[in-house]
């Protein structure tokens, strides 16, 4: 039932995101056909706000429903503790793991429920980007070596790396308000 229940919400999600925003995909590789085949890992690329939830509107029913069924979300302590954003995020997949940015016994949880069926779903930045292409910090982003853990901890299965530009014209963080 808690499958239904999420897969419903992801089709709400995919269709607001469709209606509002417009998506350019670009595939490398896999066939139309097959493309979420196998995948374990999907990497999303340059974490600009909380408002990633909106890229469902560029996957496929499918991919929509192997993450609302196997899907294991690593999100920010800071970020799941959030009593609106935090609920709503946990709705739409059935594993979101709570971390601290460090690698320690929270990411170890991570790794520690990946299963044979799981979609692991990683922002691997770790921190969102403002507008000026740095941290809140100042620092330069980059990706972190969590990534590379979860490479060695996933045995088999493909990749999807999807690259954004960035929601800055959703919600720039540290902005109030959409």
């Amino acid at each position: 039932m808690l499958n239904g229940i999420r897969m419903l919400l992801m089709t709400l999600i995919r269709a607001f995101a469709r209606t509002f925003y417009r998506f350019e995909t670009h595939w490398i590789g896999a066939e139309a056909s097959d493309r979420w085949r196998d995948v374990r890992l999907v990497a999303i690329l340059h974490h600009t706000s909380l408002f990633e939830w909106l890229f469902a509107g560029a996957i496929s029913h499918r991919a929509a429903w192997q993450i609302a069924t196997r899907g294991l979300v690593p999100a920010a302590d800071k970020t799941i503790s959030r009593p609106i954003v935090g609920t709503f995020l946990k709705m739409l997949a059935p594993h979101f793991v709570s971390i601290t940015r460090e690698p320690d016994h929270t990411w170890d949880a991570v790794l520690g429920k990946i299963e044979a069926k799981s979609l692991v779903v990683i922002l691997p930045e770790g921190r969102m980007m403002r507008r000026d292409g740095l941290d809140k910090h100042g620092k330069p982003m980059t990706v972190r070596g969590g990534i590379a853990d979860l490479l060695r901890a996933i045995s088999s299965g493909r990749m999807v790396l999807a690259y954004s530009g960035g929601l800055h014209h959703v919600q720039v963080p540290g902005e109030r308000f959409p």
